[in-house]
């Protein structure tokens, strides 16, 4: 595949042709001292500063120079050996070491940028409260890279010089000197902050192998801070109630930096969150949901560990479907639609959850997190007096609560679910915990007994078929001016088509629509071709993330250096190519 030409690299000659812009190359006083000359000059010339500036501790590359103040900012990227820098060798000899090292760097320049660059002009990605791979930083063991965008200084279309100087004077060097310093005498603090962040992810890495080895799908440790300030923070809640464990789940492993860590252990098979409303089914849910991912020292949900593949299904009214194979839950609809093959560009709640869960199957998810709050109901439950009045013949959905054993045991998909306002759930349970202001309780035994008390007729169906494997073909946006381009964690625009990903909810960054985007791209119109399945593309996409990091995106047109790409899981960049409307399949 060649790489799209980045128009940001060349100028125009004024006979219709470019030219590649020359780099220029000198000290950071040559730097200031030409920004000075440019003084009242026409905003184009900004241009001539592009090139590589040696700061001394540092260097800096000015890639890409707006064309007028309105543009977006200009591209820059300040470049230094990490063992000049002070950063500690046990930081940096492991990939996951050096991973969490740049996602550090990029916080602390965003720190320190309130202190040293406090006009705006000087602006970074922004990170949450986890820990990601995320193309605004990368480490290796003999050099760090920081990229970030500058606001060139200008009055209308004029250059002002003298600001521009000073910006890179004393805003842009003092940012990067005060990131990149951990061998001033007053760097003690800073470096054990870097270790605290390494070893987070190391911890949570370690709980996730544990996972696997011991065959657990989740765990939760004891004195883990599960509520968050409010439903749009992902910040701890002051006074919050630790959580503790059942004693009959309790487990205790050993991590390498925490030590000892004794908490909840969640076996495979299907789990039944109940309890009153407000006593902390959903914010145990999204713990679960959210420890996909290892965060930040502080945040509470540091030792929160589910498997990788993980899955927050909800229903989404009006997402598009191609050709999933809904019958599992969906059969005999009106109008004969075939729900083997089932599409539509406006799906129901209950046809959207249920080709949520058959998409979530097929990229090869191995638990599925679900809240009856954001479910179809018709889609989970059906009790015995509406299945007494409606007959079967008459209602074309099976509900979950019929098929989640076989999905357990036929596909080794495990479930863990919120539910409030059936009791049908607790025959399938293999266990049940219940959320009481905010403690957690192993109810099992307590539920059978409720079950044996009061019995329903039971209607399990037996096994969950295997969901093959489809296979899509290429698709190009057609546009004259391709547009690729995320807004936020809810939409991605591939040219004429916007593709909701709302419900994708383990979509944590904006940066990760943004490398979505552009994976989608790639995907879309080199890789998928009639024969490459949908899983192999996805894994494609992988190898290249692992091979050349997220700038392996630009050879699918993404700019240069990108600064704002995070990486996103292969199961959610799944779940967006699954719900993009011009999706067509052999």
């Amino acid at each position: 595949m060649t790489p799209r030409p980045d128009p940001s690299r060349h100028s125009h000659t004024g006979h219709g042709q470019e030219r590649p812009l020359r780099r220029r190359s000198g000290s950071d006083q040559d730097l200031i001292a030409d920004l000075r000359r440019l003084d009242g000059r026409n905003y184009g010339a900004y241009k001539s500063v592009t090139g590589d500036w040696d700061y001394g501790d540092f260097s800096l590359a000015i890639d890409r120079v707006q064309s007028d103040p309105y543009a977006p900012p200009s591209s820059l990227r300040a470049l230094a050996d990490p063992r000049r820098m002070g950063v500690p060798a046990d930081c940096l000899a492991t990939p996951d070491q050096r991973l969490a090292v740049a996602d550090y760097l990029l916080r602390a320049f965003h720190e320190a940028l309130g202190a040293y660059a406090p006009s705006g002009d000087v602006h970074i990605a922004r990170a949450g409260q986890e820990i990601l791979q995320r193309s605004a930083c990368t480490v290796d063991p003999e050099r760090v890279e920081v990229r970030f965008q500058v606001r060139m200084p200008a009055h209308g279309r004029t250059i002002q010089g003298g600001a521009a100087a000073r910006l890179f004077d004393l805003d842009v060097p003092d940012t990067v000197m005060a990131t990149f310093d951990f061998v001033s005498e007053d760097a003690g603090e800073r470096v054990e902050a870097l270790r605290r962040h390494v070893h987070a992810l190391e911890d949570h890495r370690a709980l996730q192998e544990a996972l696997a080895q011991r065959g657990w799908i989740a765990f939760v440790a004891d004195g883990a801070v599960l509520a968050r300030r409010s439903g749009i923070s992902q910040k701890p809640l002051e006074e919050a109630v630790p959580f503790a464990s059942p004693d009959t789940l309790r487990q205790r492993l050993t991590l390498p930096h925490a030590g000892a860590v004794t908490g909840m252990a969640l076996e495979p098979g299907v789990t039944v969150i109940v309890g009153g409303g407000y006593h902390g089914k959903s914010t145990l849910l999204g713990a679960l949901q959210r420890g996909v991912y290892p965060h930040v020292p502080g945040d509470g949900r540091e030792l929160v560990a589910t498997v990788p593949e993980a899955m927050k299904i909800r229903a989404a009214d009006g997402r598009a479907v191609s050709e999933v194979d809904v019958s599992a839950f969906i059969t005999h609809l009106p109008g004969g639609a075939d729900t083997t093959h089932f599409s539509t560009e406006n799906a129901s709640g209950s046809t959207s959850q249920a080709a949520s869960l058959v998409e979530a199957v097929e990229l090869g998810s191995q638990l599925l997190l679900i809240d009856e709050d954001t479910s179809a109901t018709n889609l989970l439950i059906r009790d015995a007096r509406m299945r007494e009045l409606v007959h079967a013949d008459k209602e074309p959905i099976t509900p979950l609560v019929d098929r989640i054993g076989g999905l357990a045991r036929e596909r080794g998909v495990s479930t863990v679910l919120v539910m409030g306002g059936s009791g049908d759930y607790l025959d399938v349970a293999d266990r049940v915990l219940m959320m009481d202001t905010y403690r957690c309780l192993d109810v099992s035994a307590r539920a059978r007994e409720v079950c044996a008390a009061m019995p329903r007729q039971r209607s399990d169906i037996q096994g969950f078929d295997e969901v093959g494997a489809r296979t899509p073909l290429r698709a190009r946006g057609g546009a004259e001016r391709p547009k690729t381009k995320a807004q936020g964690l809810d939409q991605v625009v591939l040219d004429r088509q916007t593709v909701d990903i709302s419900d994708v909810e383990q979509v944590v960054d904006p940066g990760q629509s943004e490398a979505i985007a552009w994976a989608m791209r790639g995907l879309l119109e080199e890789v998928f071709d009639g024969h490459t399945t949908l899983g192999e593309g996805l894994d494609r996409i992988e190898a290249l993330l692992r091979e050349q990091g997220l700038d392996g995106l630009t050879r699918f047109g993404a700019r240069e250096y990108p600064a704002f790409l995070v990486r996103p899981r292969r199961v959610d960049l799944g779940a967006a190519l699954n719900r993009y409307r011009a999706l067509r399949l052999a």
